[in-house]
């Protein structure tokens, strides 16, 4: 009876020991990859009410990039960046300047905050910084739009965006609002053949890191998978006590 007993307490203690182990080996694996968010809010001056969210999905220098939007110009396209070197941030208001005769907000404007182009979120092709940086006709177009495409970003904007240092930047204004890009605001500072609606920033947001190693709990918190493996084990190790102790009961009765 007492050998049956150790051999009972001793395989559910392994099942409660293996139970822990997994799910920690699990919560650490290095090849989920980082997982990166972004509230998109208009930029200050830019008489946009639009917003939008993204969600980057890094595994070495490959990024899964989604990016939903809602309030922009409509029937026009929208370049969009990640932004990359600078402060890691959105421009405040004071960083508006008269252009053409009006405060507003371009992309020159913005770079102390935000910092250089990192990539291009093209919808199809190079997503380079250099050659694609305007190719409006690669751009995703409308006043709403959800995006998603998987690219490989260099070494530099990889690195940023695990410092949290880089920002999503949706570009194309309609500063007065007549429903087309025009001259209101003058040429772009970016190619003077394009209006300056058509390059200035609309939608921004900085990049977080999402909690790694966290699931949704019942109450509206989080657990992590480390906890929920230890609860287990807990469990299983209580129980095993439980056996021990009715099976030293019931050899003492007889």
């Amino acid at each position: 009876m007492k050998k049956a007993t150790a051999t009972s307490v001793a395989a559910l203690a392994a099942i409660a020991s293996g139970m822990v182990l997994a799910p920690v080996a699990f919560a650490g694996g290095a090849s989920h990859g980082d997982e990166l968010h972004a509230t998109l809010a208009p930029v200050p001056t830019s008489k946009v009410t639009g917003s939008g969210t993204a969600m980057v999905e890094l595994k070495g220098n490959q990024a899964t990039v989604t990016i939903k939007t809602q309030g922009l110009l409509a029937n026009a396209p929208h370049a969009q960046h990640f932004h990359i070197a600078g402060k890691g941030i959105c421009p405040p208001a004071s960083a508006a300047k008269q252009h053409n005769g009006q405060l507003s907000l371009n992309t020159t404007d913005g770079l102390p905050s935000y910092g250089k182009i990192g990539a291009s979120l093209t919808t199809t092709g190079d997503t380079g910084a250099d050659h694609s940086a305007l190719a409006v006709e690669r751009f995703p177009m409308g006043s709403s739009y959800t995006y998603q495409r998987t690219f490989t970003v260099n070494d530099e904007t990889a690195k940023e965006l695990r410092a949290e240092n880089a920002v999503v930047v949706v570009h194309g204004i309609d500063f007065n609002g007549n429903g087309k890009y025009d001259n209101v605001l003058g040429a772009s500072d970016l190619d003077p053949k394009l209006p300056a609606e058509a390059t200035d920033p609309a939608l921004c947001g900085p990049l977080k890191m999402a909690p790694a190693g966290a699931v949704a709990g019942g109450m509206g918190g989080t657990q992590s998978t480390d906890t929920m493996a230890l609860t287990a084990a807990g469990g299983l190790m209580a129980a095993a006590g439980g056996a021990l102790y009715l099976r030293r009961r019931a050899g003492r009765q007889s």
